[in-house]
């Protein structure tokens, strides 16, 4: 079998959060999400396509029942809710579930822009 499985981290707590987004030196797109939700389960597939085709991103996952105060901090009051983060901070959000290409192209906005 060749090639690279994509990998999608879990966030489990603050700290992990800090570590894996906010000081990530490059593009991290965090799917807040919960098991109960089967939108959330809808955009698993998705995410993971991405993640294999845009190694150049991360893809992380925050569980919202686990880390309520995470969610919070990102206004998530709908679920999937995705932010992508770059340098720290979030740079692009949506609501719901995506199709790949809608993500892709999220994504190629917000890298093609340097500072």
């Amino acid at each position: 079998m060749s090639g690279v499985i994509a990998m999608i981290e879990v966030i489990i707590n603050r700290e992990g959060f800090a570590e894996r987004v906010l000081n990530a030196k490059t593009p991290v797109l965090v799917d807040f999400w919960a098991e109960w939700c089967g939108p959330c389960r809808m955009m698993s597939p998705v995410l993971e396509r991405l993640a294999e085709g845009h190694p150049e991103v991360r893809v992380v996952k925050v569980n919202v029942d686990e880390q309520p105060e995470l969610a919070a901090q990102y206004r998530v009051t709908a679920i999937p809710t995705l932010v992508l983060f770059r340098d720290g901070q979030a740079a692009a959000s949506c609501a719901g579930a995506r199709p790949l290409e809608e993500l892709e192209r999220m994504l190629r906005i917000q890298t093609s822009v340097r500072h």
